[in-house]
């Protein structure tokens, strides 16, 4: 017998597609390789310090704004499965992810089989079938594979098996007491390794190819932290700490240790011969398409870290083979929020959207706004101002303004933007002579501009378009025919509420008024 679903992996994404299917009384199975729930996280990060933000005071009573602050938990109707309820830390533990996880299965009843490896998937003529471990064989109309990024990206240098790896080195700083260390990698599992050895290593000196990428500057959490840049201090203030901007070409044995050879970019690709006593590479992670065979081999992206999948997460190349949680991150690699949890547990909601639409006759959930313009307005801003799924997922999922023929208004929440274009073309949200799709984001080219710069990107007195607005805005683009016509900034707000009377809702009343192509209804 095949199960409508077989959700491969019980990390976050997994366990958070499980509680919807289950919710709905689906047919589902989830295999799970490690003994419970986040086996990742009894691993990772190596130093158990999580940097995904624990905002447990926030001011607000609203849970859906809460949730904005909140980068860990899952989405519950339960009140009780909320993650600020496991750790005051604004970095909690990586424990305490466990304990949480652990808990969501519990509590939310997802049926998960624990203990079983899955070695093989294989697709015919009537669906997948997977064969796990013991060489048991789960059938399945369709899979779901969520088992995160678990092989090192280890980079092609000669002599990169001398080097430990930043999954199976020993973190304690200990062992590294008066030694000279070498890190490759300047994310922030590199800079997270080089700060637990600053009061221990003698020398330590990170390496990496082109520039240095900061969170607070490119607005993409994935690269490097406050949390993780003491080491830029000691670099910069000449404690025996470098960066080093170059490429490593080889490691090799050198007594003890280990004869690194650098070339440097900043010095038109110098080399300069390096000696350590120890080398950890620290280089990211990536998918594992070894248990697809011939049948179902998926497409990938960013030099094979990633499978190719579509807006709403399915294969690009194997029809019914989806993928969920940091898998999906491809699409929007280092610009989004799509490989963390604060960012795929939405992304996962309108997979399951879309699951329910395409597989069990439920439509994409629309609300009836009626002809006024006015309440349009009144919609928008109150999404915009509230919603946790627009501010976390920026630029990747938006509300959608549909018009329709007779000229009723109506809405829809969280579709992921490059699945809109299909969606209204096949019929997905009703009849739609034209639509506009509410985003928030960050200005053009926000990761150009120093954010403490105060004279970078400062917009003249008359301008309250926020078209030149670098922090996150709500952005609305108007389509008529699939066609797009025109674009409106609501201008920044320092408290992140677009409701003021002249700046914010009269110009949106006025772009909505004018390209609906009907008057303003009470």
């Amino acid at each position: 017998m095949a199960h409508d679903y077989l959700i491969i992996g019980a990390g976050p994404a997994g366990l958070q597609l499980a509680a919807f299917l289950e919710r709905d009384g689906a047919d589902y199975m989830v295999l799970e390789r490690g003994g419970g729930p986040g086996t990742f996280f009894t691993r990772f990060p190596r130093h158990r310090t999580l940097i995904s933000i624990n905002k447990v005071h926030t001011g607000y009573d609203d849970p859906e704004l809460r949730l904005r602050m909140d980068w860990n938990s899952l989405l519950s109707d339960d009140p009780e499965l909320l993650f600020t309820r496991y750790s005051r830390r604004y970095f909690p533990a990586a424990d305490d992810m466990v304990r949480y996880l652990r808990d969501f299965a519990e509590r939310t009843g997802v049926r998960v089989r624990y203990g079983t490896a899955v070695e093989r998937v294989a697709r015919d003529a009537d669906g997948f079938a997977v064969t796990d471990a013991t060489g048991g064989t789960w059938r399945a109309r369709r899979v779901v594979v969520a088992t995160g990024v678990p092989l090192p990206n280890l980079p092609s240098v000669p002599g990169i098996e001398l080097a430990e790896r930043y999954d199976t080195f020993d973190p304690d700083p200990e062992s590294f007491t008066d030694q000279r260390v070498l890190v490759l990698g300047r994310g922030n599992s590199a800079f997270e390794t080089a700060d637990s050895l600053m009061e221990t290593a003698a020398v330590i000196h990170l390496v990496g190819s082109g520039s240095l990428r900061m969170a607070w500057r490119s607005h993409y959490v994935g690269h490097l932290r406050a949390v993780n840049n003491n080491f830029l201090d000691s670099y910069q203030l000449k404690s025996q700490n470098a960066l080093l901007d170059g490429r490593v070409l080889e490691i090799r044995r050198d007594g003890d240790g280990f004869r690194v050879p650098v070339a440097f970019e900043r010095v038109d690709e110098v080399v300069k011969d390096l000696h350590y006593d120890r080398v950890i590479v620290a280089t990211g992670f990536r998918f594992d398409a070894s248990v697809f065979d011939g049948s179902c081999t998926p497409e990938t992206v960013v030099d094979g870290r990633f499978p190719a999948v579509t807006a709403v997460g399915e294969s690009v190349n194997v029809p019914e083979l989806y993928f969920a949680g940091t898998l999906t991150q491809g699409r929007d690699f280092k610009k989004s929020t799509t490989g963390f949890i604060h960012g795929f547990r939405y992304s996962v909601r309108a997979l399951h959207r879309e699951l329910r639409r395409r597989h069990h006759g439920e439509p994409w959930p629309v609300a009836e706004l009626g002809p006024g313009t006015e309440g349009a307005v009144r919609r928008i801003v109150e999404r915009v101002n509230r919603s946790s799924a627009l501010w976390q997922q920026f630029g990747v999922l938006g509300d959608l303004l549909l018009l329709a023929p007779d000229g009723t208004l109506r809405y829809a929440e969280e579709v992921p933007v490059g699945h809109v274009p299909r969606a209204v073309r096949a019929g997905h949200l009703g009849e739609v002579a034209a639509h506009a799709v509410i985003t928030l984001e960050y200005g053009a080219d926000h990761d150009r501009v120093d954010p403490f710069d105060v004279t970078a990107g400062r917009p003249s007195q008359q301008d309250t378009s926020g078209l030149d607005g670098r922090y996150l805005h709500p952005v609305l683009r108007w389509y008529r025919a699939g066609e797009f016509v025109a674009e409106h900034h609501l201008t920044e707000n320092l408290e992140n509420e677009w409701d003021d009377e002249a700046v914010h809702l009269a110009p949106l009343r006025a772009f909505l008024t004018t390209y609906r192509g009907a008057p303003v209804a009470p």
